[in-house]
């Protein structure tokens, strides 16, 4: 006897894509601080090359002082500005540069993102310090050049005039390829979320603090730093 036809296989149930979700990644202090610094930096080459050396010791305090600040930010600010959030070890950035990213690497800093955060913020440490401990015997003196020995000065002085600066430049020149990568190849901007804060991203997660609580422990933390680079100043012979 003829045998009933087999029902067509029902098609395989389709389920909406995640809807992408704004998250507060960079909190307004990390931000300021950011922007705050590349005005700085970029005030200390401009004043460093040009020898318009008041204006580059104001600056070179204010450095001081933003350094201060992001160092201390980097144990109390939001999620993503503290350290222990991007101290990846040497696996995870060889993992990173061989394709094989984590979902968390896409947030924040990656990565090779990271260290290059440390990188910079330990040349620009050790520049200020040694502009603070330089003396060129002809036309400037930093204000802690009393208070070390004269190898220590006859180093910091080199270093910050020559090899120092040209650190700062190649790094400086890295950074901005580095943006420029992310946005030519990786179809991703990295300067649209230090404005905004937020981030375009496919799942949740934790966002930063950016509540007024922790914009007011910015500002008293911003204070001391401005205080503690004031009371350097006052040390200048």
């Amino acid at each position: 006897m003829p045998t009933a036809p087999e029902p067509a296989p029902r098609p395989a149930p389709s389920f909406p894509k995640a809807r992408a979700t704004r998250q507060r990644i960079w909190d307004l202090p990390t931000r300021l601080f950011h922007w705050a610094l590349a005005v700085t930096v970029t005030g200390l080459l401009v004043t460093g090359l040009n020898g318009i050396m008041e204006w580059h010791f104001r600056l070179g305090y204010a450095t001081l002082a933003l350094l201060l600040f992001r160092l201390l930010w980097g144990f109390v600010g939001g999620r993503w500005s503290r350290f222990a959030t991007f101290a990846y070890g040497p696996g995870a950035v060889l993992a990173y540069l061989r394709g094989r990213a984590s979902a968390e690497h896409r947030v924040g800093h990656s990565p090779l993102g990271a260290l290059s955060v440390f990188v910079m913020l330990a040349v620009l440490v050790l520049q200020v310090a040694t502009g603070l401990t330089s003396d060129d015997a002809i036309t400037y003196a930093g204000p802690l050049a009393g208070f070390v020995s004269s190898a220590v000065v006859d180093w910091s002085t080199g270093w910050h005039a020559v090899r120092g600066k040209w650190a700062v430049f190649a790094l400086i020149g890295l950074h901005l390829m580095a943006v420029l990568f992310y946005v030519v190849v990786r179809r991703r901007s990295l300067v649209r979320p230090m404005f905004s804060g937020d981030q375009l991203l496919d799942g949740p997660v934790v966002p930063s603090r950016d509540d007024t609580a922790s914009r007011m422990l910015a500002l008293a933390l911003f204070a001391a730093c401005g205080g503690a680079a004031f009371w350097v100043s006052t040390l200048r012979a």
